[in-house]
């Protein structure tokens, strides 16, 4: 049951979970019981980057994260924009720097926070300059990054490989270590 949706944004009644067949399949799904609303609780598609400045790899902290987590540059599309857009975007905004390459590396599944994760690699140019949201950053050489197993963490850890570079796992939680990437977008 989603904590998100309690009562059905259209006639407030209490939502319930109630099965119904769905493209030849039985799903039980929250639904209203009076005017039919179904929550469809889809993943949210965010956006991930991994920031390239100088050969280094940029990893943030987050100012609400409350172990010390260093991760990629993540954050939500707008409407309107493509998701090349929305990381060019979210990383301006978050650090002022220009991204000169762009390039996919992959899509991964973040089940904990119901997200697919949408990540980049940028190579991006200029003086960082954090937005209130982030309160500290590290550049590190790629081979001191350190991944985690899942969402974000995944990514990085195949851009490693894409590098020549066998990607160093962290346990969880994390110890205070600055090359531990977080997935979370605000």
């Amino acid at each position: 049951m989603s904590a998100d949706y309690r009562f059905c944004p259209r006639c407030a009644t209490p939502l319930a979970l109630i099965g119904s067949e769905e493209d030849g399949g039985f799903k039980e799904r929250l639904r209203c019981p009076s005017c039919d609303f179904t929550h469809w609780n889809n993943p949210t598609p965010v956006l991930a980057a991994i920031v390239e400045v100088q050969g280094r790899v940029l990893l943030a902290r987050n100012a609400a994260w409350q172990h010390r987590m260093f991760g990629l540059i993540t954050g939500f599309m707008e409407a309107g924009e493509t998701p090349e857009d929305g990381i060019r975007r979210e990383i301006a905004e978050e650090t002022s720097l220009e991204v000169t390459e762009l390039r996919l590396v992959g899509v991964h599944d973040f089940q904990r926070m119901n997200q697919v994760i949408v990540t980049y690699h940028a190579v991006a140019q200029g003086e960082v300059r954090l937005s209130p949201e982030l309160v500290e950053y590290r550049l590190l050489a790629p081979e001191q990054v350190k991944c985690w197993r899942a969402g974000t963490g995944l990514a990085l850890a195949d851009w490693l490989r894409s590098r020549g570079i066998e990607p160093v796992f962290m346990d969880w939680p994390p110890s205070d270590t600055p090359a531990a990437p977080a997935d979370r977008a605000d």
